[in-house]
Formats: C-alpha cells, structure tokens, sequence
C-alpha cells in the first residue's frame, strides 16, 4: 500500500505546481512578440543590433528582432542548411534591455544570418545559393588586447603568428603561457579575421577558448599574470570596455610599424581605420533570402536589414548614423578606402553622401567641419550641407 504523503508535503507540491504553472503563464514566446525577425549569428555585433532593435521596438509601426549568437559562421550555415531555432533566444526592449524568449517547441526558421565576414571565409561555405542575398552594414574592426596593466602597447603580424600558432613552442615573448592566450573558435568572425591577418588556420588557434567576446575581455581582464595575457575580439567590445582592456597596435605584413584603429590609443576617431592603415577591418554582413529580382523576400526582414544599408528610411525615433557611431563602428558614408573581400586589397573610396563630419563629430565631440542650415556659406571644397555640416558633396 502506498504511504499516505502528510499535509505538509501535499502542500508544499501544490506550491510548486502553482509555480511552475505561474511560470509558464508569464513565459513569453516569442512568437508574441511584435513583428519578429529571427537572426542567428555571431555575438560580436549584439550591442549595435540591441540599440537598433530599441529603436524598433519603440517604432509607430513595431518590430521585433529575434536573435541567437551561437558563432559567426554557424549563422549563415544555419540560414543555408534550414536550421531551425530552438530553446530561446534574446530580444530587446524599447529601453535597450536584453530579455529572453520562447521559441517554439518544433523549431523557427531563421530569416536572417549576421556577421563580420564574408560567407565564403566560414567552413562548409563555398559560395551562396542564387535565393541567398549579402547586404552589408557598417565597419567593425578586430583587434588583440591585453590587460591594461600590460607594458605591450603593439603586436606584428609575425609575431602573432607565433603566439596563436605555435603557443608556448612559438617563443614570442612575453605571450608563451597558453593558459594566458585566449582565442575563440573557427566559426567566430574575430578568430577568422585573425587567422588571415596572420596565416594561422582557424582550427589550430592556440590558447583557452572562451566561447564569446565578452568572455575574452573579462579573461583578458582578470587575468592574475597581464603581461602574458592576450586575446581577440571584435573592436566595438574592444571600445566599450577600454576600462579594463587595451587594444594592441598591428604592424600587418608589409607594413612598417603598428597601428590602432584610432589616431592614438585614447581616441575614437577611427582615423586609421577610415583610412587603411589599421589593417583588420570589415563591414558587417547580412545575410537573407531573396527573390528573382534580388530583393529581400520577407518585407519585416528587408525593413530591418535595410535601415543598414540606406534601403529603408529609418523611423522617427532610430537615429541609424548616431547608433552605428556610438557603438564602435565605422558607416561606409565616413571611409575612405574600400575592399570587395576579407582583408582584400585597398582602394580609394568616395561616397555618394558623404558623413565624415558627422562621424568626427559624433565619435570624438568635435569637427573642424564648418557648420551649416543650407548650401549657402559651404566653401568650394565642401559644397553641400549635409547633417548641418558642409561635407565634400
């Protein structure tokens, strides 16, 4: 015969059981949400696509993005192959703040892949399918920090070879204690970007796997011996956390010395991103599906993928230029040299509009760009106001 269970236990399972079911009352699925886009990808450029999907969230007309950083290369690969999500995933408020959601119980497809590198440098991936679309967003750079209590201030190409190659058999001082290299994996955008600038496979990296961007700068960051701690990351959470961390400058192939992204290692101006000296750089791509006439198939996915590439008008309350900006990352409309592939060959850039001045103005406070309303004024070299400032056309 079964034992009687005591008042006490009854109760404390019914608790539960009005837990649990409380629970999943407030679970949200995301399929609730408001017009959701569903992106798999890489973790990298989570804090811009976070503040635009802010912006959306707090849209007249809403939209919500949906999304999984799993790594890089597993997004277009996913996107490829029909994986469906699982489990859940992170969107974000009209405040910017990330929250989690359901997805369904047999799976969602994936509308669109994110990442900071051509589909053609990740494994598996050859060339895209005819009903595959890549459309491009803003620059990221990739950079290799170290704690800042490190005295290393800059890294060669060669020399980096050594250490993410061979480790501590590589003998490039002071970075030889593998448990003080901290690399990602051969799907992520930062760890392939690395790879070409070096020639180390992206397979054979050596060092700690620390999974995400996030997880480097704080093993970087903590680390109990800094002057042989290095990483890899992207540039926008190598910006934001500058507090902790420090973006080493890169002497790339060729080249005679080292450069940082920015004019010095205190700016944000980019300079030397803008204008090809700092060698590891990108725009970020996405990646959709497409009709017989190129165009982005699903309308909520082309009104998202199109605020980056100036298809699409952005709304009232998404300030697109001053996003991209704030989060670390270069708009075409402000470089001034341009590459068709990862790490290809530069050439002279100049754009259609362009927004230099509001860039310098944004990224660092000031500009020695001349102020406008109108046309008139805007010297011979700098016609046309744009933003309220005289640009070159």
């Amino acid at each position: 015969m079964p034992r009687a269970r005591s008042p006490r236990v009854v109760a404390m399972s019914a608790l539960a059981v009005s837990l649990f079911a409380a629970g999943r009352a407030h679970a949200i699925d995301c399929k609730d949400l408001p017009s959701p886009v569903y992106g798999l990808g890489g973790s990298a450029t989570k804090p811009l696509l976070g503040k635009v999907a802010a912006g959306l969230a707090a849209a007249p007309a809403p939209l919500t993005v949906v999304y999984q950083a799993p790594g890089a290369c597993l997004g277009i690969n996913g996107l490829l192959s029909g994986t469906l999500l699982t489990g859940t995933a992170s969107y974000w408020d009209v405040d910017g703040k990330e929250l989690s959601c359901t997805l369904p119980v047999q799976g969602q497809p994936i509308d669109f892949a994110n990442m900071g590198n051509t589909a053609a440098s990740c494994p598996g991936v050859s060339a895209l399918p005819p009903d595959i679309g890549d459309f491009l967003g803003p620059v990221n750079t990739f950079n290799l920090i170290v704690p800042n209590a490190s005295s290393q201030t800059s890294i060669s190409a060669e020399a980096a070879y050594f250490v993410f190659g061979f480790g501590r058999e590589g003998q490039a001082q002071p970075w030889t204690d593998e448990a003080q290299i901290f690399r990602r994996d051969a799907n992520s955008a930062a760890q392939l970007f690395i790879s070409l600038a070096t020639g180390v496979p992206p397979e054979k990296f050596k060092g700690v796997d620390t999974k995400t961007n996030g997880g480097t700068v704080a093993a970087v960051a903590q680390s109990t011996k800094p002057e042989a701690a290095i990483g890899l990351v992207s540039g926008e959470v190598a910006d934001a956390n500058r507090a902790t961390v420090r973006t080493l400058a890169f002497q790339a192939k060729g080249q005679r010395c080292g450069y940082t992204p920015d004019s010095t290692a205190t700016a944000f101006d980019k300079k030397n991103v803008r204008s090809g000296l700092y060698h590891v750089w990108a725009p970020i791509h996405f990646f959709a599906k497409v009709d017989a006439a190129k165009k982005i198939a699903n309308p909520d996915v082309a009104r998202f993928i199109g605020l980056f590439t100036g298809d699409v008008e952005p709304p009232p309350n998404v300030d697109l230029l001053s996003i991209e900006i704030k989060s670390g990352n270069v708009p075409k409309c402000a470089m001034d040299v341009w590459r068709e592939s990862d790490l290809g060959p530069l050439t002279r850039y100049k754009a259609e509009k362009p927004c230099a001045c509001t860039f310098e103005k944004i990224a660092t406070g000031t500009t020695s760009c001349t102020p406008c309303t109108t046309n008139e004024g805007c010297p011979t070299s700098a016609p046309v106001c744009r933003r309220n400032y005289c640009e070159a056309r």
